[in-house]
C-alpha cells in the first residue's frame, strides 16, 4: 500500500450510481476476473477529486495497492510529473543494486524518466522505446503487487508525456489485476488523451459524466452543515445561487456557518453575495483582505502548484519561518488552502483548483513573472534541479541572463536523454529567446535541432542551418550541425540536399580525419539517393578510397562499408563484397552509436545475404536488434529490423516466419507514420512475402490500404519499391501496366551503374512482362540477367536467372536452363526459389517425382499457391499426391520395411497394412518413394 494518505473523508450526495460502478469494479478486480477502466467526467466543483478520494479509501479497505497522481495546472510542463507521481512511491529509496534488479533490462531506459537515477552516456531511448519501458514496469508493478488500483485526479492537466502513455496503456486494464480510475473535466482535456473518452465504452462503461446536485441534495447538504431548522426557502436559494454545484455548495455552507447567518428565508437574498466571495473577483477580493504577507504567500503557492514545501513557498514569498505560518494558518482559516489532515503528506494544497486558478490569475502580470523567476532561483538552491526550474524559467521575461540560459540548456539535455525531446525543445527555444552570449548561440541552436529532430524535421534544418550561419571557431560543433543537418534532410527523403551541405563543408574542412568522416557521410547518403546524377563517378572515387583505407578506426569501416554495398550493387563478384564486409564489420561493429547511423551496419548485412550467406546476415541482424532494444530504440530503428530480418527469411524460403516478422515490423512502422522510409520497407518486404505465399489479393489489398505505387521515394528501398508494385501487377495479369514500371525502373537504376540482378531482378520481371508480345527483347533481357548473376556469382541469384530465361526462352532450350537451374538453387538457401524452378522443370519434362519433389518443397516453405500448382500439376499427370512431411516416429521399422518394398515394385506388397502406411505418409502406391525419402529427412 503506498504511504500517501487520503483526504479526510467528505460526505457525498447523489453519487449512488458512480460509486455503484466502483464497487463492482473492485468487486471484479479483487475477486480475480480481471480489470476495469473508469472515467469520470464533469466541469470543474462538480466533486471529482472527493469522489476519487473515496475511490482511493474504498480500494485500500480492500487491501488493493494503490498507485495516485493528480495533474496540476502548473506542472503541465514538467515532463513525467504524473508518471513519477504514480510510481516513484514504489520504487525510490532503494539502492541501485534493487532498482537495477527491479526494472531488469528498462533500467537505463524508463530509470531517468522516473527520476530514479541519473541518465547513462549514449544516445537516448525513442519515444516508442519509452513507451514501452514505463508500460513494463507499470505491467510488473501490478502483476507483482495485485490487485491495484491507480487513480489520476485531474488528468486534462498531466503532462503531455505522462498523458500520451497512459491514454495508450488503458486498454490493457482489463486484462490486469487494475483498476484504473481517471477524473478529467472534458472540456479541457487534450487530444491526445481522447482513449480517456472512448476507451470505457469498450470496457464496458461509458464515461461517467457527474451531474449537478438536485434542489434535495443541497437541501440535505446545508441542512447536514447548519442544522436541521434551515427552512426550504433558504435551502432553495442555496441550490439556485450555486447551480447545483458541489464544491461551491460546501463552500457556501461554511461561510454561512462562519458568519452565524440564521437558515431563514429572510437570510436567503444574502446568500447570492456570499456564494460569489467563493468564485472569480469575489474570492480574489476576499483572499486580498487578508494582509499584504497572506497574500505573497498565497501568490507564491498559486506560483509553485501543487504539493508545496513549506519552506519553498516561503522563499519564494519572501517570507520568514514564523511568517510563513501565520499565513498558512490565515489561508486554512479562510477555506484557501486545505487544513491539515486535508492534504497530502507532500506539501501544502490548495482545497481546490478553482482556487489555485483563480489566486494565479488574480496576480498581476509583472509580479507573476518575478515570483516564477524567484521560484526557479529557490527550486534549485532546494536542489530539486535545473528540470524542475525550467518550468518556471518558461513563464519569465527574457532579460539576457546567463544563469537561465544555462539552467534551460541543462534542463533541457537532461529532458533529451530522459525521453522528452518536447520538453527539451520548448526549454531550448526559450534560452534562444533570453538570448545567449554571442558564442553560445550556434551551440543552443544545434541542440534545439537535436531536439526536434523527431518531432519537426522541417524545423530542424531551419535550426541547423541558422546555426551553421552563426560567426563560430569549434571545428568540431561545425562537423556535429553539418553531419546531423545531412541526416535530417536524408530522413525527409531530401537526399540530394544532404550530399550537397556534405559536399559545401568538405572542401572547407583542414582536419583529415574530419575530412573523411564529411566524405563517409556523403558517399553513404549518395548509396541511398533512388536518382544520383553521376553514380558511377562517385564509385569509382569510392572504390580508391576505400581500397587504400586499412579500417584502422570507425569512419574507415564506414567507408569500406559502404564499399561492400557499392560492389554487390553493381554486382561485382560476391569474393570482393564479402572481403570489404568483412573488413568493415572488424571484430566488433555497434548498430548504436551514438553520434551515427545504423545504415551502414545494416548494409554490410545485407551484403551477406546477396552473397548466399543468410546465416550470418541474421546473425548480425540478431546482435544489432538486441542493441535496438538494450537502447530503448522501438521504433523505425526495430521496424527496420524486423522488416529486414523478414526478408532475410524470405530469401531462404522461410514464408511463414518471414511473413510474421513483417508485420511486427509494419506495426511498429504504423507507430512511426505512413510515407517514411520505414513504412517503405515494411510494405514491400510484406507485400513480396505475400505473393510467395501465393495470396494475391491480400497483397493487392496491402497495397490499396497504404498507397503503396501512388509514388515512389527518392531513398534507394530494397526490395526495390516500385519493381514490387510491378511484380504485384504482374501477379494480377497486367502485364502492360507491369511493364512500364519496370521501364522506368530501367531508366532509374541503369544509368547509376545498379546491375546486380541478385538485388534488384527488375530484368527478371520485366522479361516475363514483355514475353507474349516482344519475345526477343524478353530472351535478350533474360540473357543479359543470367551474365550479370554469373558475373556476381550467388547461387541463388544465377539459379533465379536461369528460370527466368528458361520461361521465355524456345522449348527446346528450357531443360538444360532448368536443369542447372535446379542444380545451383540445392546448392543455396534459397528454398523458394528452389520450389519455383523444380515445379517449371517438372512440368516441362511432365516428372512427377520432380512435382512431388517441388510441392513438399514449396510446403516446407510456406508456399502454399506453388504447393497447390504442383499437386494439381502431380494429379494431372496421374500421379500419386505428394506427401506431408513425416514427424520422426511415424513410421515403426516394419511399416518403413513394407513401404521400401512396395517403393521397389514388390508385387507381394499389398492389401490394409500398406493401405495404412500410404495414408500415414500422405500419399499412394505410386508416390512412396519420394515419401519415404521426406521420411528420411525429416527423421534426420
Amino acid at each position: 500500500m503506498t504511504e500517501r494518505r487520503t483526504r479526510r473523508r467528505r460526505e457525498m450526495f447523489e453519487r449512488e450510481a458512480e460509486l455503484a460502478a466502483v464497487d463492482e469494479a473492485l468487486e471484479q478486480l479483487t475477486g480475480n476476473d480481471g480489470g476495469a477502466l473508469l472515467a469520470f467526467s464533469g466541469p470543474a466543483g462538480l466533486g471529482k477529486t472527493t469522489l476519487l478520494a473515496e475511490v482511493r479509501r474504498r480500494a485500500i479497505a480492500r487491501s488493493c495497492t494503490l498507485l495516485a497522481a493528480r495533474g496540476g495546472e502548473q506542472e503541465q510542463s514538467q515532463p513525467f510529473h504524473v508518471a513519477r507521481q504514480l510510481i516513484q512511491p514504489h520504487l525510490a529509496g532503494t539502492c541501485e543494486e534493487e532498482l537495477r534488479a527491479a526494472l531488469g533490462s528498462w533500467y537505463s531506459i524508463v530509470g531517468p524518466a522516473l527520476g530514479l537515477c541519473a541518465p547513462e552516456q549514449g544516445a537516448p531511448p525513442d519515444l516508442q522505446g519509452l513507451r514501452d519501458g514505463l508500460d513494463w514496469v507499470l505491467t510488473h508493478l501490478v502483476v507483482t503487487r495485485a490487485p491495484v488500483a491507480l487513480v489520476l485526479d485531474d488528468a486534462h492537466w498531466a503532462d503531455p508525456e505522462s498523458l500520451t502513455w497512459l491514454a495508450a496503456f488503458a486498454s490493457r486494464a482489463e486484462h490486469l489485476p487494475l483498476l484504473l480510475v481517471v477524473a478529467y473535466r472534458p472540456e479541457e482535456l487534450p487530444a491526445h488523451a481522447e482513449a480517456f473518452r472512448t476507451l470505457p465504452g469498450r470496457a464496458g462503461h461509458r464515461p461517467l459524466d457527474l451531474a449537478p446536485l438536485t434542489e434535495a441534495a443541497v437541501s440535505t447538504l446545508v441542512r447536514a452543515a447548519v442544522g436541521d431548522h434551515a427552512d426550504d426557502a433558504f435551502c432553495r436559494e442555496a441550490w439556485t445561487v450555486t447551480t447545483g454545484n458541489p464544491f461551491e455548495a460546501v463552500e457556501l455552507t461554511a461561510k454561512v456557518r462562519d458568519k452565524g447567518l440564521a437558515p431563514v428565508g429572510a437570510s436567503a437574498p444574502l446568500l447570492a453575495g456570499l456564494a460569489a466571495a467563493q468564485r472569480g473577483e469575489g474570492l480574489v477580493a476576499r483572499f486580498e483582505r487578508l494582509g499584504p504577507s497572506t497574500v505573497r504567500f498565497g501568490w507564491a503557492c498559486a506560483v509553485l502548484g501543487t504539493a508545496i514545501p513549506l519552506e519553498l513557498a516561503a522563499r519564494v514569498a519572501g517570507l520568514g519561518t514564523e511568517e510563513a505560518a501565520d499565513a498558512t494558518g490565515r489561508l486554512r482559516e479562510a477555506r484557501i488552502l486545505s487544513a491539515p489532515g486535508e492534504e497530502d503528506d507532500t506539501g501544502l494544497e490548495f482545497v481546490h483548483p478553482l482556487i489555485a486558478t483563480a489566486l494565479y490569475r488574480a496576480i498581476p502580470d509583472a509580479l507573476r513573472v518575478a515570483l516564477h523567476g524567484q521560484a526557479a532561483v529557490a527550486v534549485v538552491d532546494a536542489g530539486l534541479g535545473a528540470s524542475a526550474a525550467a518550468r518556471h524559467l518558461l513563464e519569465t521575461h527574457p532579460e539576457n541572463d546567463p544563469w537561465v540560459v544555462r539552467t534551460l540548456r541543462e534542463a533541457a539535455a537532461e529532458n533529451l536523454r530522459a525521453g522528452a525531446p518536447d520538453a527539451a525543445r520548448r526549454q531550448l527555444a526559450r534560452a534562444l529567446r533570453e538570448p545567449p552570449d554571442f558564442g553560445e548561440r550556434a551551440a543552443l541552436l544545434y541542440e534545439l535541432g537535436c531536439a526536434s529532430l523527431l518531432t519537426e524535421p522541417a524545423n530542424t534544418v531551419n535550426h541547423l542551418r541558422a546555426a551553421l550561419a552563426e560567426p563560430f571557431d569549434d571545428p568540431a560543433l561545425r562537423q556535429g550541425i553539418v553531419i546531423r543537418l545531412a541526416q535530417v534532410l536524408a530522413h525527409s527523403d531530401r537526399l540530394a540536399e544532404a550530399s550537397d551541405s556534405l559536399a559545401r563543408e568538405i572542401p572547407y574542412t583542414r582536419d583529415v580525419r574530419a575530412r573523411l568522416r564529411l566524405q563517409s557521410e556523403q558517399f553513404m547518403w549518395d548509396a541511398f539517393n533512388a536518382v544520383e546524377p553521376d553514380s558511377p563517378a562517385r564509385s569509382r572515387r569510392l572504390a580508391r578510397l576505400a581500397d587504400r583505407l586499412t579500417g584502422r578506426d570507425l569512419t574507415e569501416r564506414y567507408v569500406i562499408g559502404l564499399r561492400a554495398w557499392d560492389a554487390c550493387l553493381r554486382g561485382e563478384p560476391v569474393a570482393t563484397a564479402l572481403h570489404h564486409a568483412a573488413r568493415a564489420l572488424g571484430t566488433e561493429f555497434s548498430w548504436a552509436y551514438e553520434d551515427r547511423g545504423f545504415e551502414v551496419p545494416v548494409l554490410a548485412a545485407m551484403v551477406h545475404m546477396y552473397a548466399d550467406r543468410p546465416g550470418r546476415a541474421e546473425e548480425l541482424f540478431e546482435a544489432g536488434t538486441a542493441e535496438f532494444e538494450r537502447q530503448g530504440w522501438r521504433g523505425a530503428h526495430l521496424s527496420f529490423a524486423y522488416s529486414l530480418r523478414a526478408y532475410i527469411r524470405y530469401r531462404r524460403g522461410l514464408l511463414a516466419d518471414a511473413e510474421e516478422l513483417a508485420r511486427a515490423g509494419l506495426r511498429l512502422a504504423e507507430r512511426v507514420g505512413r510515407g517514411t522510409p520505414v513504412h517503405w520497407y515494411s510494405i514491400a518486404i510484406l507485400a513480396t512475402t505475400l505473393l510467395a505465399r501465393g495470396r494475391v489479393d491480400e497483397a493487392w489489398e496491402l497495397a490499396r490500404e497504404h498507397a503503396f505505387g501512388e509514388s515512389f521515394p527518392a531513398a534507394v528501398v530494397f526490395p526495390d519499391s516500385q519493381t514490387v508494385y510491378a511484380e504485384l501487377l504482374l501477379a494480377r495479369g497486367q502485364t502492360k501496366a507491369a511493364a512500364a514500371e519496370l521501364e522506368a525502373v530501367d531508366r532509374r537504376l541503369s544509368p547509376r551503374g545498379i546491375q546486380n540482378p541478385s538485388w534488384c531482378p527488375w530484368r527478371l520481371h520485366l522479361a516475363r512482362a514483355l514475353a507474349a508480345e516482344d519475345p526477343e527483347r524478353a530472351r535478350g533481357l533474360a540473357d543479359g540477367a543470367v551474365r550479370r548473376a554469373r558475373a556476381f556469382g550467388a547461387p541463388s541469384g544465377i539459379g533465379q536467372a536461369l528460370r527466368v530465361a528458361a520461361e521465355v526462352a524456345p522449348p527446346g532450350e528450357r531443360p538444360a536452363l532448368l536443369t542447372e537451374a535446379v542444380s545451383l538453387l540445392s546448392e543455396s538457401p534459397a528454398g523458394y526459389e528452389l520450389a519455383l524452378a523444380l515445379t517449371a522443370l517438372g512440368t516441362e519434362l511432365r516428372d512427377t517425382a520432380l512435382l512431388t519433389r517441388a510441392a513438399v518443397t514449396a510446403r516446407e516453405c510456406g508456399a502454399d499457391g506453388l504447393e497447390r500448382s504442383a499437386v494439381d500439376a502431380v494429379r494431372a499427370l496421374g500421379g500419386g499426391l505428394p506427401c506431408a512431411a513425416a514427424p520422426e516416429g511415424a513410421l515403426t521399422e516394419e511399416e518403413a520395411g513394407l513401404a521400401r518394398r512396395a517403393a521397389e515394385g514388390d508385387p507381394a506388397v499389398s492389401g490394409p497394412g500398406l493401405s495404412a502406411v500410404c495414408r500415414k505418409l500422405g500419399t499412394d502406391r505410386t508416390g512412396l518413394r519420394e515419401a519415404l525419402e521426406v521420411f528420411a529427412r525429416s527423421s534426420r
